[in-house]
């Protein structure tokens, strides 16, 4: 594109185009310049080309040594193309004079100005303009010349530079070119500062580069220590304090090595500082343990905790066992320290055991510690307990919780590979600590989830193994860890999620629960004062009776524990409380009667001896990981035409068995039970359990429904203060069950004196409950259903004499009855 005032040099290699040039410069040497609206076409027609131009002086012509034609030409003038009057050899058409239109007013002129302006701003940005250009720029007056200059130096599009050249005003021309030229001002200066930033990023990485070199020289110069080698340093030294095992000191070592060639700006370099720093700071070689005090140890643990006799006997145990085999290990260093000084006549003031690596594994038995499982509803002392033994043994206690843990990499870590990789959390509870032989409590072991990630309840398998945890693994550690010497103690609520391979590793401690009489002691001698300085109150300004705190036991509360019963004395103390600070005179004393007004409305009655008010009801005891519960059974039977058991209240499949077991049993053995031959042909019987919305499932209520089943068909009421739990087999055996204690805890708190257990778990019985439930409650062991329905069913007289006096004496026979004997002779025969 050629404009006018413009002078370009171009070549020309078209033989058509050559022989334009030599018959132009032979004549006038005046030429019309078209631009193709293609580049892609190489021998242009009327169509392929503008028809505005600009008529040219070619000034010189050159003849390379190819062929080529190098030419300058000067744009005059504005040209616009008539017709065509020849196309062969070259193009040849009549063209008529296009003036530009100019404008004189003083908006020209400021666009004239403006575009000057950005056209000196636009040569600092860019290279490919000629030096002089943009002060000449300066010199011109007119706007038509400005336009067309400027236009001439600067890159832009065919298309607009066709219509900046077809547009007649030169005031447009200037709004045109100001706009383009503010564009491409815009673009260019955002590029060079982005440019201008990146180098002086560049520079400033460079800088501080050469800056440290220079300041390493000066320290070496001085005899001083840059920061990177004295962090390095420190290292070294902590490394050789912190007495690792073999493997671990060379891999500490060794990564230490590599820290110190690595340049700080390395994004390695913080991953291997960070792991060296995490294996010195390790307890490798650090306890906390000291002599043992077995009657310490009991006090401290009889001081904590009211009664769980059987916890702590066995936690005595381990500590007696521990400081024999401690005591037993220095006499044997003594001996030895005495055959050297007899052999070798001199004094020997110290001697220890060492163990090479090969004996290792032989030594390990000496320092085995046991892992206790304590199983337990909420709120018995699982965790405090745990607390208590850390305090008897003089070690730090450290707490787990893993309910609801579902990645395996909490257990075992991340591999270093791994970005915002770390140690698992035994390690990072090591470190806490800071010593190899903590005791740690694993809360909440049973509620260990696992899914895609991984099972964290197998990464636990090798930790609480005492055949394998002396050389765990952390997978960021990648070290062996010894955790012999960490005591482990593990928390649950139930057994069954526990999977049967960790169950194996630990030894379960059950703690059922509390009877009346043990919450009434742990109120008064550990909750009340508690409570009392976590609300601001002096020992003597509250106090509360026996009855009182039998009161909260029996009517605001029902568990297993103490949790509930604790709040309600924190609730008492804080009512107290602000009585006191709103003027009350105290001390305070309150009584049974006066809970109530503190309290409220009473929570929870003994409500077992109101629901059995008809036959076919009652009362059975079912375990539950927050305690045991009791439950009603009830039993009703209509016509129908097709037999059927109906199973309702949410059973699962073995209460289901039990059922159909139980039903079975009475039919079959109908006439030796005092009942029809024919006892439930052609009617449905229906066997619910109350409490729809909560599944129920156990091994344990065959005796209760066959109980139902035979309260049901004679018509005689089941005892109203009796509580019964046991499986039985179809002929008529009672079967042990479990969780005797929580069952019979749960009977007394609902007001229950009477329970009927399989004579099997009468030894369990005799080891578990308490001497005061067995002087309160009323026990019958029964190897038979008969053992069972003779202490569970009213007596006929007594019936009789009730059925009697509710006017209804008479004896009425069911549908088959015909020709039968009565009951009672049947029952006499």
């Amino acid at each position: 594109m050629i404009y006018p005032f413009s002078v370009q040099p171009f070549a020309v290699g078209q033989e058509r185009y050559i022989r334009l040039i030599d018959d132009v410069m032979r004549g006038n040497r005046l030429v019309v310049l078209v631009a193709q609206k293609s580049p892609d076409i190489d021998h242009a027609g009327p169509d392929d080309i503008y028809r505005v131009g600009t008529v040219s002086r070619v000034g010189r012509m050159f003849r390379m040594p190819d062929g080529t034609v190098q030419i300058a030409v000067q744009g005059l003038e504005r040209v616009t193309i008539d017709e065509f009057t020849q196309e062969k050899p070259y193009l040849q058409a009549k063209v008529t004079a296009k003036p530009d239109i100019q404008e004189a007013d003083t908006e020209t002129e400021a666009i004239k100005r403006n575009v000057i302006s950005y056209f000196q701003r636009l040569v600092a940005l860019v290279q490919n303009v000629p030096e002089g250009v943009a002060a000449a720029t300066l010199n011109l007056e007119e706007p038509r010349q400005v336009v067309y200059v400027i236009a001439t130096f600067v890159q832009m599009e065919m298309e607009l530079r066709q219509k900046l050249l077809e547009i007649d005003s030169v005031h447009e021309k200037l709004s045109q070119l100001s706009n383009f030229l503010a564009h491409e001002l815009e673009i260019l200066e955002l590029g060079k500062k982005i440019q201008n930033s990146a180098q002086e990023e560049m520079g400033k990485v460079q800088r501080e580069y050469l800056l440290r070199e220079q300041l390493k020289a000066i320290q070496r110069e001085l005899g001083e220590e840059s920061e990177e080698q004295a962090t390095v340093n420190e290292l070294r030294r902590k490394i050789e304090e912190a007495k690792m095992p073999e493997e671990a000191y060379k891999e500490a070592n060794r990564e230490l090595s590599r820290l110190e060639k690595l340049p700080t700006v390395s994004p390695e370099y913080s991953i291997i500082r960070t792991y060296v720093e995490l294996l010195v700071s390790l307890p490798w070689n650090k306890g906390t343990a000291t002599q043992i005090d077995v009657p310490h140890a009991r006090e401290v643990l009889d001081e904590d905790h009211y009664d769980l006799q059987k916890i702590k006997e066995r936690i005595l145990e381990y500590l007696a066992v521990r400081r024999l085999k401690e005591d037993r290990l220095a006499e044997e260093i003594a001996r030895e320290r005495e055959l050297v000084e007899e052999e070798e006549g001199v004094e020997v003031e110290k001697i220890t055991p060492t163990q090479p690596l090969k004996d290792q594994e032989a030594a390990r038995p000496l320092h085995r510690e046991p892992i206790l499982c304590f199983v337990g509803p909420p709120g018995v002392g699982k965790t405090s307990l745990g607390q208590s033994i850390a305090r008897a043994l003089g070690r730090k206690f450290a707490r787990m919780s893993l309910g609801g843990i579902r990645d395996e990499a909490e257990i075992r870590g991340h591999r270093r590979t791994y970005i915002g990789a770390m140690p698992g959390r035994i390690i990072q509870t090591l470190r806490r600590v800071d010593a190899n032989d903590p005791v740690i409590m694993l809360d909440e072991v049973d509620k260990v989830g696992a899914d895609w990630r991984g099972d964290p309840s197998s990464a636990l398998l090798e930790v609480l193994d005492p055949e394998q945890n002396y050389n765990f693994r952390d997978n960021y550690l990648d070290l062996p860890f010894d955790l012999s010497k960490v005591m482990f103690i593990a928390t649950a609520n139930a057994l069954e999620p526990i999977p049967a391979p960790l169950r194996d590793r630990m030894e379960i401690l059950e703690l059922s629960g509390y009877t009346e009489e043990q919450k009434l002691h742990i109120a008064r001698n550990y909750l009340l004062p508690k409570q009392l300085e976590s609300n601001g109150l002096k020992p003597d300004e509250l106090t509360l009776d026996d009855d009182a705190l039998r009161r909260l036991t029996r009517d605001y509360t029902r568990e297993a524990g103490v949790r509930s019963l604790e709040r309600q004395v924190g609730s008492l103390s804080r009512k107290v409380a602000r009585q006191v600070s709103e003027g009350l005179k105290t001390p305070v004393h309150i009584t049974a009667d006066k809970v109530t007004e503190y309290l409220g409305r009473q929570r929870f009655f003994d409500e077992a001896a109101e629901r059995i008010d008809r036959p076919g009801i009652a009362t059975g005891m079912a375990w539950t990981a927050v305690g045991g519960e009791i439950m009603f059974i009830e039993a009703a039977t209509m016509p129908g035409k097709e037999e059927r058991l109906i199973l309702t209240g949410q059973l699962g499949d073995v209460m289901k068995e039990s059922a159909i077991a139980a039903l079975s049993y009475v039919r079959s053995n109908a006439a030796s039970l005092g009942l029809p031959k024919n006892v439930f042909e052609g009617q449905n019987v229906h066997i619910h359990v109350p409490a729809g919305a909560i599944p129920k499932d156990g091994p344990s209520a065959g005796v209760t429904m066959v109980t139902v089943l035979v309260s049901l068909a004679s018509g005689r009421k089941v005892r109203s203060d009796l509580a019964m739990t046991g499986e039985i087999t179809l002929r008529g055996k009672v079967m042990p069950i479990g969780g005797v204690k929580e069952k019979v805890l749960a009977a007394y708190r609902s007001g229950i004196r009477s329970v009927i257990l399989p004579s099997k778990n009468e030894a369990e019985f005799m080891e578990d409950i308490p001497n005061e439930l067995r002087e309160q409650m009323h026990f019958t062991f029964a190897s038979d259903i008969r053992q069972v329905l003779d202490t569970a069913l009213v007596p006929e007289d007594e019936h009789d004499e009730k059925a009697a006096a509710n006017g209804d004496g008479r004896h009425r026979k069911r549908k088959g009855e015909k020709g039968e004997k009565s009951e009672k002779a049947i029952a006499k025969a």
